[in-house]
């Protein structure tokens, strides 16, 4: 799992991992989150999901990393503004009023290019991974976010069944990468997977709200 198979997807456009919709369990849980207008929200591995329009639909701030340009490139077409973009030794930054995306390595990514952030939504990035790379991924995130409030989304089923990604990471893994930071609360288990994993495997998906009761 690297940076070429990640780019092969995107430019074979072999990517059903993207939802043609805005996520419904952000939809449903967001408001229990209590999070105030304006406040900056970090979207790792953020492709181009619909949740960042909906998001700056309502007056948030969205700053995201994402490895492929050219989903960067779609994900402003789609939200037909016109981007600023700048370069840095390891990120093209595509900018406009309320949006940011880095483009370039997620492990590249220091606390002070990110900048202050207040909330994480990880919808598709940590089950993008590998088990060899989850535990480096969570430790970086909490680095370089000072382990800020989270709303996770995992899945769970059979690994067997197929290869991922997305991957099951199941609930004492999450434990594992989180416990000592966080309060979990496990806001929803969905026995429906989404779509394209139901027709592969049987298993259920979990929504959590990761908050933050420990220093970094």
């Amino acid at each position: 799992m690297d940076k070429d198979f990640w780019n092969e997807r995107w430019e074979k456009e072999e990517i059903a991992f993207h939802m043609n919709e805005v996520n419904p369990m952000l939809i449903k849980h967001f408001s229990e989150l209590s999070l105030e207008k304006q406040k900056r929200i970090f979207i790792p591995l953020c492709g181009k999901t619909l949740d960042i329009e909906w998001l700056l639909a309502r007056n948030y701030k969205i700053i995201g990393v994402e490895l492929n340009e050219l989903a960067v490139k779609s994900l402003f077409i789609e939200l037909k503004i016109e981007p600023t973009i700048l370069k840095t030794s390891d990120f093209i930054i595509y900018k406009h009023e309320n949006i940011e995306v880095l483009v370039g390595d997620f492990f590249n990514l220091s606390k002070s290019l990110l900048g202050k952030v207040d909330l994480i939504y990880d919808r598709a990035a940590l089950v993008a991974l590998p088990k060899d790379m989850r535990k480096k991924y969570s430790a970086h995130l909490l680095n370089i976010t000072s382990g800020v409030s989270q709303l996770l989304l995992t899945y769970e089923y059979d690994q067997n069944t197929m290869k991922g990604p997305p991957f099951c990471v199941d609930s004492l893994e999450v434990e594992e990468y989180y416990f000592d930071i966080y309060s979990l609360v496990l806001l929803e288990k969905n026995e429906n997977l989404p779509s394209g994993l139901k027709r592969k495997s049987n298993g259920c998906e979990k929504v959590w709200l990761l908050k933050k009761n420990k220093k970094v």
